[in-house]
């Protein structure tokens, strides 16, 4: 454990976090999303390049249709959205933390060296960090 507040996101991120890839089911995505607890995930290629990101809610209705007309479910890259805000595991994370405050940013960041995927970092993470800093 850290003896100071930890000050860059490197420091709180996740390393080893759920990811999938454009060939997953979103079945499979669901299942880990709930097990894992989270709102949304990175989708990796074979080489963990960033190549885009999958929520909860982009795959609800479709999952929901899947199971009413008991059809396949799609893949992960029928459903990904391509644009994914990133960060640096050495972004600040008061800067971070004021980014998350303007517009409607997501709950989950890849974190990214050199397009490849090191880690996630969610709100929760920060919001955490920022307590520390206040009182240690």
């Amino acid at each position: 454990m850290l003896n100071r507040a930890p000050t860059i996101v490197r420091e709180i991120m996740s390393r080893d976090c759920y990811r999938v890839t454009g060939t997953t089911s979103i079945i499979t995505l669901a299942e880990g999303l709930a097990l894992h607890r989270l709102p949304g995930v990175p989708v990796v290629d074979h080489h963990d390049q960033l190549i885009g990101f999958i929520s909860e809610q982009d795959v609800m209705g479709k999952l929901l249709q899947s199971a009413y007309l008991n059809d396949e479910a799609p893949l992960v890259r029928e459903l990904m959205r391509n644009e994914v805000l990133s960060v640096s595991p050495t972004k600040s994370i008061t800067d971070l933390a004021q980014e998350m405050l303007s517009g409607n940013k997501p709950k989950v960041y890849p974190v990214t060296e050199q397009g490849r995927l090191c880690g996630i970092v969610t709100r929760r993470d920060v919001l955490t960090a920022i307590l520390r800093m206040r009182y240690l």
